[in-house]
């Protein structure tokens, strides 16, 4: 029979579907094996995969503690990837993509700058992104940094990625202690060429050609800053598509162009990385 939901026999006069906790469980170890967009798309799934990392803490120069969590790799030396999250916080997404770069091979740790909150809405997202303090905020970062290329399972190298608010992070953290490779997804990159004399990394970008605030005007500037400054190293990936297009959990994702930003990233982690 068919109905508004679909077609084919009717169970409704079946007793409810009991799993025992032991089949639960087995199922959702299976499961979080699935491709990254599929689990980052079901909050079950996601919430599963972020078991998976630990919390960790850490005391900055400023004598405050910040909150990160961290994915091993299978490898007992690994080049090292710092996470600045967008502006929700360390949600259970987050978590499962540093899990996934663990999976990948980097020691990879996804900082909270908002110390355990965590947005659901844009406005309580909007009020946690402007309640951090910067110089709070950079001094955890840079120590988070030091920490990850002085880690004993560490390579020594370390690379920064972020998304959106956190993109804008990932390279003001390049710009405030030396990494070897900076990831900016829809980040600002409002920078001046005197603030970018202290880049030592390689950049990638990756951007939308929808997007209205994180714009091809806003990027190009950024090029020509860089090209002032003397940094040429930029590999910049412009995508038919809107701002977190990468966020399989948001409206605007794009599965097609996250597919494609995800190779790219990976490449140029372990290109920079890993050699």
């Amino acid at each position: 029979m068919c109905d508004e939901i679909s077609c084919g026999a009717d169970y409704r006069h079946l007793a409810p579907l009991v799993v025992d906790e032991q089949s639960r469980r087995a199922f959702m170890k299976r499961a979080i094996s699935l491709p990254l967009a599929m689990l980052l798309a079901d909050p079950l799934l996601a919430a599963s995969a972020a078991t998976d990392v630990e919390e960790i803490r850490l005391k900055s120069a400023s004598g405050e503690e910040n909150r990160a969590f961290i994915a091993y790799p299978e490898a007992q030396k690994a080049p090292a990837l710092l996470l600045v999250h967008e502006w929700w916080g360390v949600n259970d997404q987050i978590k499962t993509v540093a899990r996934e770069f663990a999976r990948e091979g980097f020691l990879t740790i996804a900082v909270d700058l908002y110390h355990g909150a965590v947005a659901t809405t844009r406005e309580e997202a909007v009020s946690l992104k402007n309640s951090v303090k910067e110089q709070q905020a950079a001094a955890a970062l840079v120590a988070w940094v030091d920490w990850l290329r002085h880690h004993p399972r560490s390579s020594g190298k370390v690379g920064t990625l972020g998304w959106c608010y956190g993109g804008g992070w990932s390279l003001t953290t390049s710009l405030l202690t030396p990494v070897e490779a900076t990831v900016i997804y829809y980040g600002n990159v409002e920078k001046s060429r005197q603030q970018l004399a202290t880049l030592k990394s390689p950049i990638l970008g990756h951007f939308g050609t929808q997007d209205e605030h994180i714009n091809q005007q806003m990027v190009t500037a950024f090029e020509t800053e860089l090209a002032a400054a003397g940094k040429t190293d930029f590999e910049n990936h412009w995508y038919d598509a809107n701002h977190a297009f990468a966020n399989p959990t948001g409206a605007r994702y794009d599965a097609e162009d996250a597919a494609l930003a995800w190779s790219r990233t990976l490449t140029f982690l372990h290109k920079h990385l890993n050699s």
